[in-house]
């Protein structure tokens, strides 16, 4: 095992811990096999490098993260994010809180269209008995 299948590992154990399942990052239809050379390379970085980081916790490293993931109108991290940061114990409160905050500095048509994703994350975690929160 190489250095770098063992930062792979690390990252994708990392990721595991956060959002509370595993990582799946499979090759879509049609994708070159490069693919997945990126989705190495970016789950080594983000969840390798940043994530284990100290000098935040990870609760505020995931509020940070879902704000964000909803300024710049990343529909696909933010779920992830939204995820990672209900399984670290946000409530849907604090993240309704940060939304209308994010209204207030990113402007209502991005905080209102990203906060579709929170309502559809809401609503898929309410759908599963074990998740609470």
């Amino acid at each position: 095992m190489t250095d770098h299948d063992d930062d792979y590992r690390r990252a994708l154990d990392c990721a595991q811990d956060l959002l509370g399942q595993p990582l799946e990052l499979p090759l879509g239809p049609g994708e070159p096999a490069v693919g997945a050379d990126f989705r190495r390379l970016a789950t080594v970085h983000t969840f390798g490098d940043s994530w284990p980081r100290g000098g935040l916790d990870q609760r505020s490293r995931a509020l940070v993260s879902v704000a964000i993931a909803a300024a710049l109108g990343t529909h696909e991290p933010l779920r992830g994010q939204l995820r990672i940061a209900l399984h670290a114990g946000v409530t849907r409160e604090e993240i309704v809180e940060l939304f209308i905050h994010l209204e207030a500095y990113a402007g209502a048509a991005r905080a209102f269209d990203s906060y579709q994703v929170a309502l559809a994350v809401f609503a898929e975690r309410a759908a599963r008995p074990e998740a609470g929160g």
